[in-house]
C-alpha cells in the first residue's frame, strides 16, 4: 500500500511534539522566560521534515521510531535554534515564521538569542540522556553527534548562513549558490538521514546509499523553497513571500530561471530515488517524502 506522506508526516511529527514537551522544560521553570521563548519556536507547528527523515531512515534500515527519537528532537531543536536566529534583525529580520509573530517580535532580541543558544545546547543534552539510549551503543551515538556537529557549524549551517548573507545583493555564480543552498540547509538533512541509519542499527552500504539520497533531497528542498518563495503564499511557506527578491538574495530562480530550477528539483528527487533502489517497502515513506519535498503546495 502507498504510503500517505501527509499522514505519515503528523504521525511522526506528533510523535517528536510529544517528545520535545517531555524534554524541555517547562514553562514554569526558573528562567521562565526563556522556557517560554524555547517553547515557543520550537512548538510552533511546522513539518518537522528532519526528524520525520530521521525515523523513516531508521525505520528503512529495519529500527523502529523509538530507537531515533532523542536524535530527531535534537535535530528540530537545533533546526529551531537556527531559525530564530536567522530571523534576528541582524541577519534576515523577518517578522513572521510558521505563520506566528518571530521568536524576537514577541521576546526581544536578547532573549531569542539565548533561546537559540539553549536550543543548540540542549540537543546535545538529549542525544547523550542516558534515560533516552534504548540500548543503542555510545559509539553509534558519537557517530551521530559528530555527523550532526559537522552539519550545524561553520562546515555547514552556519558557514551556509555566513555565505548568504555577504551574498545578498550580489551576483554570484551557481557553484557558490550551491554551496549555499547544500550547507545552510542541505547539511542538516543529510545528517538527520544518517543519524536516523545509524540509531536503526545500519550497515555502512545502507548508510553510504542513504546519505545519497540525504545529499540530493536536501538541495532539492531548497530549490523548492525558492520557487516557494515566488509562486507560494504565507500559508504554504509560514513567513512573508518573496523575501528573496525584497532582500536580493540569490536563488536558483534568480540565476538559472523558473523552468531550469523546476528542472533541476526534478532530476534530484529522481536521483534520490535512484539511491534507495536496494531497499524494500520500508522506506516507501522515504520515497514519498523525496516527491513531497519537490512538489509541495500545502
Amino acid at each position: 500500500m502507498k504510503t500517505n506522506i501527509k499522514y505519515y508526516l503528523k504521525e511522526k511529527g506528533r510523535l517528536v511534539e510529544e517528545a520535545l514537551d517531555r524534554y524541555i522544560p517547562k514553562e514554569s521553570e526558573m528562567p521562565s522566560t526563556l522556557h517560554k521563548a524555547m517553547r515557543y519556536s520550537l512548538m510552533a507547528g511546522g513539518k518537522k521534515l528532519r526528524p520525520v527523515l530521521c525515523i523513516a531512515s531508521c525505520e528503512a534500515v529495519g529500527g523502529q521510531a523509538d530507537d531515533a527519537l532523542a536524535a530527531a528532537c535534537a535535530l528540530e531543536m537545533i533546526h529551531t535554534y537556527s531559525l530564530i536566529h536567522d530571523d534576528l534583525p541582524a541577519m534576515d529580520n523577518d517578522d513572521f515564521r510558521r505563520g506566528k509573530p518571530t521568536n524576537h517580535k514577541v521576546f526581544g532580541e536578547a532573549v531569542a538569542v539565548l533561546a537559540g543558544d539553549a536550543l543548540l545546547t540542549d540537543a546535545f543534552r538529549v542525544m547523550t540522556a542516558r534515560s533516552l539510549r534504548r540500548g543503542i551503543s555510545a559509539d553509534v551515538i558519537l557517530d551521530a553527534i559528530h555527523d550532526i556537529s559537522v552539519a550545524a557549524g561553520s562546515l555547514g549551517m552556519v558557514g551556509g548562513q555566513v555565505v548568504d548573507m555577504e551574498s545578498e545583493g550580489m551576483e554570484i555564480d551557481l557553484p557558490t549558490l550551491e554551496y549555499l543552498h547544500t550547507n545552510k540547509t542541505g547539511e542538516l538533512i543529510l545528517a538527520s538521514v544518517k543519524a536516523g541509519a545509524r540509531m536503526g542499527g545500519g550497515n555502512e552500504a545502507q548508510i553510504k546509499a542513504l546519505a545519497r539520497y540525504g545529499e540530493c533531497i536536501g538541495l532539492a528542498f531548497q530549490i523548492a523553497d525558492d520557487i516557494l518563495d515566488i509562486e507560494g503564499n504565507q500559508e504554504e511557506i509560514g513567513k512573508d513571500v518573496g523575501s528573496d527578491a525584497k532582500k536580493k538574495k540569490a536563488t536558483y530562480p534568480s540565476i538559472i530561471g523558473m523552468a531550469a530550477s523546476k528542472e533541476r528539483a526534478g532530476e534530484l528527487m529522481e536521483m534520490a530515488l535512484d539511491a534507495l533502489y536496494s531497499f524494500d517497502k520500508k522506506a516507501d515513506p522515504l520515497r514519498e517524502i523525496a516527491k513531497y519535498v519537490v512538489e509541495r503546495r500545502s
